[in-house]
């Protein structure tokens, strides 16, 4: 009994040292095809509308509610000591620091991440993947580096967004249906705000849409398994992205702490 608990201990280290090991290796050719073959633009501008344009509205709703939904949160404790004054800067630092980029990041996971697994699966079962090797185009240059490098790029400006939808809609919130003095919103965060807040939430992001295009990609580069293997993948892409960005988030925080850029 002791012996097949340490056996099945073992194959399962295995292969988790094998996917793990494989999945870095993936990164690795993603940066070593970035530096050392030309860039396809058009598609890296195609990516960066796909995941950037077509993403706004999801953005600005996403913003707009969390912004809407912690101003309330946020009016039934102050009141409660009489501290309504600082809804403005809580609601600032909420949306700048964690949620304007995690809830972003989520949602563009639950989108865009899905999306690249889904087509890059789709492509290596039908072998259309295979077909791109056998004309000399590297698919990682291609198909891979576009996605990745565009969803590093576009990830702050949507972050960016989400974070101005969720200020002002704490502000419509707190002003003309709390009956709070727009002034005194205003002014707390002008005062207490301070430029490091935002770009350390920018900085997430920018990590954050690296995390979510990288997991995308790799699942549907390597799926297997006809139609079936297509929808593990995407469901696959979301969960891993989802679970990558909210542990990264900790680690990113701590990091930004340290160093003293936020």
């Amino acid at each position: 009994m002791i012996i097949s608990f340490l056996d099945n201990v073992g194959k399962g280290t295995l292969i988790f040292c094998d996917r793990a090991g494989r999945f870095i290796i993936f990164l690795g050719r993603i940066v070593k095809t970035l530096f050392t073959t030309r860039l396809k633009y058009r598609q890296l501008l195609l990516q960066m509308e796909a995941v950037g344009v077509d993403s706004l509205l999801i953005v600005f709703l996403t913003g707009s509610s969390t912004g809407l939904a912690f101003a309330l949160q946020s009016y039934i404790g102050f009141s409660k000591v009489g501290t309504e004054e600082f809804i403005g800067l809580v609601v600032t630092l909420g949306m700048t620091r964690e949620l304007g980029p995690v809830l972003t990041g989520l949602m563009v996971t639950g989108r865009c991440g899905s999306s690249m697994a889904a087509e890059l699966g789709t492509m290596r079962i039908t072998e259309q993947i295979d077909a791109l090797q056998t004309l000399c185009i590297d698919p990682f240059q291609y198909l891979v580096v576009p996605r990745v490098l565009a969803s590093t790029i576009i990830m702050p400006f949507l972050t960016i967004i989400s974070m101005i939808c969720g200020i002002i809609g704490g502000y419509l919130l707190c002003v003309y249906s709390l009956g709070l003095n727009a002034e005194t919103y205003m002014r707390v965060i002008i005062e207490r705000v301070e430029l490091s807040d935002v770009t350390g939430g920018l900085i997430k992001a920018a990590f954050f849409g690296l995390f979510l295009s990288w997991v995308g990609t790799y699942q549907g580069y390597y799926t297997s398994g006809g139609a079936q293997g297509v929808g593990r993948a995407t469901t696959s892409s979301v969960v891993m992205g989802s679970i990558i960005i909210l542990i990264g988030n900790y680690f990113l925080t701590s990091w930004l702490f340290q160093s003293g850029i936020a």
